[in-house]
């Protein structure tokens, strides 16, 4: 399948600290990863019920999109996503609704509404990034699937019922690598920084973003 950047989606704010705001990427035919956390670390997703509206909302949105997810975690003040989309022009609509619709869901069900509902140290509702090759993809498949161990929500090898699969690795690696869904093309600078700086042992070592 062919590959095409159709969109940089520049932030109007002006630089932070002498560096510019996050870009959006979109790209048809990309495996992406999607991260974002509540306002202050705020637990918005402790209760069951919150969880299934983000859920039914992320099966939804993502069905419209054409968004296919890998593999999902959703702690209780963040989430991680791995997945394939096929039309990069779908992907800022569908995060917008749903972070919309799940801000004003779960909201619904909290004592005192949060708003913003998704916020980042950075100023940032959501971080998407363009996975460049099996490396990077196989990482970021481990940080997601890790995420409930990392945070001590359950031990090690013990299952985690809000981490789910759609798409196991080797199987969404073969079919990116027929289709060319990375975006090889690009260094990845960050990593790259810290090849620079890092000892050789640690270079193997995730490198994602928040929490």
């Amino acid at each position: 399948m062919h590959k095409l950047i159709q969109k940089i989606g520049k932030s109007g704010l002006p630089p932070r600290n002498g560096r510019h705001r996050f870009e959006h990427w979109y790209a048809d035919n990309q495996v992406y990863f999607i991260t974002a956390r509540c306002r202050n670390r705020f637990p918005a997703f402790r209760a069951d019920a919150a969880k299934e509206i983000f859920w039914d909302r992320l099966s939804h949105h993502t069905a419209q999109a054409e968004f296919t997810p890998w593999i999902v975690s959703l702690l209780p003040n963040h989430y991680h996503i791995l997945g394939y989309a096929q039309l990069g022009s779908t992907l800022g609509k569908m995060m917008q609704r749903l972070h919309g619709s799940v801000a004003k869901l779960v909201n619904d069900l909290l004592p005192a509404r949060q708003t913003p509902f998704w916020w980042d140290r950075h100023g940032q509702p959501y971080f998407d990034g363009c996975i460049r090759d099996e490396t990077q993809c196989r990482r970021a498949y481990r940080y997601t699937q890790r995420q409930a161990v990392r945070h001590r929500l359950v031990q090690q090898g013990e299952p985690y019922p809000h981490t789910r699969i759609w798409v196991h690795l080797d199987a969404g690696l073969r079919r990116s690598h027929k289709s060319r869904a990375f975006l090889e093309s690009v260094p990845y600078k960050r990593y790259e920084r810290r090849n620079e700086t890092i000892p050789n042992r640690n270079r193997t070592q995730n490198s994602l973003p928040y929490p």
